[in-house]
């Protein structure tokens, strides 16, 4: 499991007084009114950061940090990942799950079959869907719902799946 979870993208700076443009990548925007500390994964050094405002415009969150009060200080970072600490990250209900988390797990169906392994996560409007991929270098794509995923096991490194008659063969 990663120590450090990205929630954003610093996408650009915004304004003249060291404030930058941030592409949420959580599920839960509103997280950053109460993220108080986060690290910029800059692209020779990671820097800790105090953040000391927030705003939203449109799909993007308005950050200050304490540490930068101008524009040339902070450009430098635009387009490097926003991390924060396992520690500081939304607490999860029970069956929900960070990405990073799943990423790389075995996917095995529930007649005791290994699929694949879990490559990716594609977050559609209706529901996930996660992308297998398979020891034959085929990609199979399974809705995350109950009738398809039946358990995540992070301590096994696995995912236990149903195969709804025909979902193998509309992937190919």
């Amino acid at each position: 499991m990663e120590d450090m979870l990205r929630v954003g993208v610093i996408t650009s700076t915004h304004g003249i007084r060291g404030e930058v443009k941030v592409f949420p990548t959580t599920d839960d925007p509103l997280r950053f009114k109460k993220l108080k500390k986060c690290v910029i994964d800059g692209k020779r050094e990671q820097v800790a950061v105090t953040v000391s405002s927030v705003k939203f415009f449109k799909q993007f969150v308005i950050l200050k940090f304490k540490e930068f009060d101008d524009i040339n200080d902070i450009e430098k970072y635009t387009k490097c990942d926003l991390l924060v600490s396992r520690e500081d990250a939304v607490k999860l209900e029970p069956g929900e799950y960070f990405i990073c988390d799943l990423i790389g797990l075995d996917v095995i169906t529930d007649e005791g079959k290994h699929l694949g392994v879990l490559k990716d996560v594609l977050e559609t409007g209706a529901n996930n869907v996660y992308e297998v991929e398979a020891d034959n270098g085929e990609s199979y794509l399974i809705p995350v719902i109950d009738q398809c995923i039946l358990d995540h096991d992070l301590d096994k490194k696995t995912i236990t799946v149903h195969i709804l008659p025909g979902l193998l063969d509309i992937n190919k």
